[in-house]
């Protein structure tokens, strides 16, 4: 195995933590109006989340950093390509950090409406976007190899197994070029996934009736995301796909998908969770597995795909990156396994009362307040 491949895969298993524990924080989002009938239940919410969320966005931003470092033609080709998608995504995860911080910091309920809109709508359009990027990954975007200096293009029949000298790869195709039925029905899987993943989450991370809602809701999106999800993989690998071995991360994503179903209909809501965790895993890896031996794919000529090994930095920087990998990676998955265990208790609405915490609504400027209990 060489280096490049090795980060092809370390860069996948980033993704893996990042989409599934990411994940059951944007379904959260997602069902925040639509599960928490009140003031209570919205707290409680906000609290089964609250001491992962920022830490899960720790595996989004190590992914992009990986990348940017080990294969700087894979980061600047996508960047610049699908700067849009990926702008819309940064803005809606800021505004995300936003609502959930400023939301218990004035006591007035129609300041937490409003903030709780803001969530709502900051995790619905990431949740989307996301498939809808992975997506145009496996199908190929229109990527065309352009001379820096002249901006020409340069011909499929003169481009060979290495990168062509004073030319780069770029998307030369529009936003609208990224929207197919393909892209838009991947957009539809990991919106239902992480609906599904937050309802499953929440389901076993709190008591009392809205655990019970959960579990219900959980068993009814389970149904509809697997189908949506199993159409759209056999999609990808019959007709995108270049990847034989991409058939093994398929079949275990499915498994793990029916599995979690299965466990949600005899109420037993940890291995639910976990199952539908694996299941999420699985169907990241067949995303890698599908794009392989490509990082980006191109729809116009295959010559113009960015390979693996075109994208890959020098193997000097490789090494330093391995060696820096093989320290921290193990400490930040046994940091994160941890934090899970010590806030694993259930929470209920009980704990919550929905009048404390926050500023007077009028006298934010007041020094003479006393203070404020601030907390979701």
């Amino acid at each position: 195995m060489t280096l490049s491949i090795l980060w092809f895969i370390l860069i996948a298993v980033l993704w893996v933590g990042y989409l599934t524990l990411e994940g059951f924080d944007f379904g959260v989002g997602m069902l925040l109006r639509i599960l928490g009938r009140d003031e209570k239940e919205r707290r409680t919410m906000l609290r089964a989340i609250g001491p992962h969320w920022d830490g899960n966005e720790v595996w989004l931003l190590t992914a992009g950093g990986a990348t940017f470092a080990a294969f700087p033609e894979w980061y600047s080709t996508l960047f610049s390509g699908a700067y849009i998608v990926l702008l819309i995504i940064l803005l809606c995860l800021i505004v995300r950090v936003c609502a959930i911080e400023w939301r218990p910091k004035i006591n007035s309920q129609r300041w937490r409406d409003a903030w709780d809109w803001v969530h709502t709508v900051s995790a619905w359009l990431p949740a989307i976007l996301w498939g809808t990027a992975f997506a145009n990954m496996v199908q190929g975007m229109e990527i065309e190899v352009v001379e820096t200096a002249t901006g020409a293009v340069v011909p499929a029949s003169e481009i060979g197994g290495e990168l062509v000298r004073g030319a780069s790869h770029q998307v030369t195709g529009g936003f609208l070029g990224m929207l197919t039925p393909f892209t838009l029905l991947g957009g539809l899987v990991t919106c239902l996934l992480f609906l599904t993943h937050g309802a499953l989450f929440l389901a076993l991370k709190t008591a009392g009736e809205i655990s019970v809602r959960s579990e219900a809701l959980a068993r009814r999106l389970g149904v509809v995301s697997t189908l949506v999800c199993a159409a759209w993989a056999l999609w990808a690998q019959l007709v995108h796909s270049l990847n034989a071995l991409a058939w093994l991360p398929l079949v275990l994503a499915a498994a793990g998908l029916l599995a979690s179903l299965s466990m949600s209909w005899r109420g037993r809501q940890g291995w639910a969770f976990g199952l539908h965790f694996a299941g999420i895993a699985f169907a990241v890896v067949f995303i890698f597995s599908a794009m392989a031996p490509n990082v980006m794919r191109s729809s116009i000529d295959e010559a113009y795909s960015l390979t693996i090994s075109q994208a890959a930095s020098a193997d000097t920087t490789l090494i330093l990156m391995t060696a820096s990998a093989v320290i921290f990676v193990p400490v930040v998955i046994v940091y994160t396994i941890w934090s899970y265990r010590v806030f694993s208790r259930r929470i209920t609405t009980d704990e919550v009362n929905p009048d404390e915490g926050g500023l007077h609504p009028t006298k934010v400027r007041d020094s003479s307040q006393p203070e404020a209990v601030i907390g979701y």
